[in-house]
């Protein structure tokens, strides 16, 4: 009987454990059901990826803040830094070929198994060319990062330096992998699990940093790199899998490679043409002094937050609408796609400026102010993010152009604004390198209050790159004249009702800055981040509210969004949906 009651009791044990884990398996199924339901409306898909990629964008701060804690800005953060140039240039070159962008268009209304041949000759061919590539490189990478960087050449941690680089060129074959799967996940408007991909990549970089770099060094940081890579890889293969069009080994073929490399060839070259800018930048500013790369990256990264929730999620969120509508019959939903996102960009980037301008030690003390990171860098970190913000609408539009252009298969406009925009940037920070310390630099310097702290001439460098992206955007807004007749003359409302909230918030935040300044000393962490998120929301208030006194168009849209996306998923926005049917299903 003992034994009897004993076997029922382990039986009841088991059945329940069993239920505990039927119960979490239907649990995560719901969850991932409900993070990868399709989501149809313009603006719902914008302000979900603004949502998601604001998580990826905290954890990319919370790994800048491990890196200033750590290393400060210093000898190890710059080598790290210019270690990621080289991978960067290769993807840009050689990953995109086969990315979504250029899949996107394609796949939009490809049955399966055509899709399925496509997605596989695609990944044989990066892992084949893109892999020989990498190879050529990592054999003579000594050689190329002493041309690059000679002021690193004598540092005691060359030797890491060549070894993480090699490292790295892991990563753009990976990420280019994912690229194309990722155009799956688009299609089918799976825009949640496309944000969350940035995010397991940061999570890969700062485990790396915390927990591989004590014992494997600057080559540690890479392995988390890697890590970050491959998950950011693995989210797409899911709805792939489902999509029945997993890719396999498959040897290119001419006929379909070509039509393929006919219009990304353009793209990726365009994506070089910035890629060897940012090479040239970090160049430049090797040249300056110790510290300078890594707070003109620190500067370049706290300013692609607000780029990547404004101008990047509608960039992202538009570009399958407009594939869809590229036709010449759809040219009016192409039109009021295009029209509206910028006018979104536009506005919002604007406010933002507004508010980064009158918070930025606040931002980069909060983020950064830690450890090894000295009040001297913070200072001219946040300089360098005023300089920077000043081109966050033309970036934003800079990225919504040229994925138009993509989409009406004018894919070699792109690259030649590129090319101008970057030439342009180049040339103004070498002349800027060699002008003396008076002048100009004196005064922006004086400007921003950092003109006694070492190194300000990085500032020229980032009012170069900001210069360079002001007329990349004008020429790109010139190239879309014929496609969408009057373009430009649609931007000027939200351009100056975006100035006036601007002015009002942040006039509003530096007033609030200026009261807390009497209460409470700024020397602990928590006291600068309740002083500047008090009067960060005081400003975007009063922002919002100047924008409702206005009647702005986006402001009512916006609120109308956000209330679409407490609904239940797959609602079709009632302001703007991307087209009248959904596309068909790969």
């Amino acid at each position: 009987l003992f034994n009897l009651s004993e076997m029922m009791l382990s039986r009841s044990i088991l059945l329940s454990n069993r239920t505990e884990i039927e119960y979490d398996r239907a649990m995560i199924k719901r969850i991932f059901e409900r993070i990868s339901a399709p989501v149809r409306g313009l603006h719902q898909a914008a302000y979900l990826l603004a949502g998601l990629t604001l998580a990826s964008q905290l954890l990319a701060l919370l790994r800048d803040r491990t890196f200033a804690h750590t290393f400060g800005a210093g000898e190890i953060l710059d080598i790290y830094y210019a270690a990621f140039r080289v991978p960067d240039l290769v993807f840009a070159l050689v990953a995109s070929l086969v990315s979504a962008y250029v899949l996107i268009p394609r796949i939009t209304g490809m049955d399966r198994e055509s899709t399925r041949r496509l997605l596989s000759e695609s990944a044989t061919f990066l892992f084949v060319f893109g892999g020989l590539i990498c190879i050529a490189l990592a054999v003579f990478m000594p050689q190329f990062l002493v041309f690059l960087y000679p002021s690193f050449t004598g540092s005691a941690y060359q030797n890491e330096f060549v070894l993480l680089s090699r490292l790295l060129l892991i990563q753009p074959l990976l990420l280019g992998l994912s690229g194309a799967l990722a155009s799956v996940t688009q299609v089918r408007r799976r825009f949640a699990l496309f944000a969350i991909s940035p995010v397991l990549y940061n999570i890969g970089i700062i485990a790396g940093t915390v927990f591989l770099y004590p014992v494997f060094g600057l080559t540690g940081i890479g392995f988390g790199v890697i890590i970050g890579a491959v998950a950011y890889l693995a989210v797409n293969v899911p709805v792939v899998i489902g999509a029945g069009v997993m890719p396999v080994f498959r040897m290119p073929t001419f006929s379909l490679m070509s039509s393929v490399m006919r219009d990304s060839i353009p793209r990726s070259l365009a994506l070089g043409v910035g890629s060897v800018t940012a090479l040239a930048l970090t160049a430049i500013a090797s040249r300056i002094g110790t510290g300078a790369v890594s707070v003109f990256t620190f500067a370049l990264n706290l300013e692609a937050v607000p780029l990547a929730l404004i101008g990047s999620s509608y960039a992202i969120a538009a570009f399958p609408a407009l594939s869809e509508a590229s036709a010449p019959e759809k040219r009016d939903d192409f039109i009021r796609i295009l029209s509206s996102s910028a006018r979104h960009i536009i506005l919002w980037s604007i406010v933002a400026l507004g508010l980064t301008i009158v918070l930025r030690a606040h931002i980069v003390r909060v983020v950064l102010g830690t450890g090894a990171f000295d009040w001297n860098a913070t200072r001219l970190t946040a300089a360098l993010l005023a300089v920077l913000a000043v081109g966050l609408a033309a970036q934003g539009l800079a990225i919504l152009f040229s994925r138009a252009l993509y989409a009406v298969k004018q894919s070699w406009r792109p690259l030649f604004y590129q090319l101008a925009g970057g030439t342009l940037t180049i040339i103004l920070a070498v002349i800027f390198l060699f002008i003396g310390k008076d002048g100009v630099p004196s005064s922006l310097a004086i400007f921003l209050r950092v003109e006694d702290v070492h190194g300000t001439g990085v500032l020229l460098i980032a009012a170069a790159a900001m210069l360079g992206q002001l007329f990349l955007a004008i020429l790109s807004l010139i190239a879309l004249r014929n496609i969408v007749p009057g373009l430009a003359g649609r931007l000027l409302r939200p351009l100056v009702d975006g100035s006036i909230a601007a002015a009002a918030g942040g006039a509003a935040a530096y007033a609030v800055l200026m009261i807390e300044g009497g209460i409470a000393p700024l020397t602990t962490l928590m006291s600068v981040f309740t002083q500047g998120l008090v009067a960060g929301i005081v400003g975007l208030s009063v922002s919002g509210l100047a924008l409702f006194i206005i009647e702005n168009e986006e402001f009512r849209i916006v609120a109308n969004a956000l209330a679409g996306l407490l609904r239940i998923h797959g609602t079709r926005s009632e302001v703007l949906a991307p087209s009248a049917e959904e596309p068909p299903k790969p």
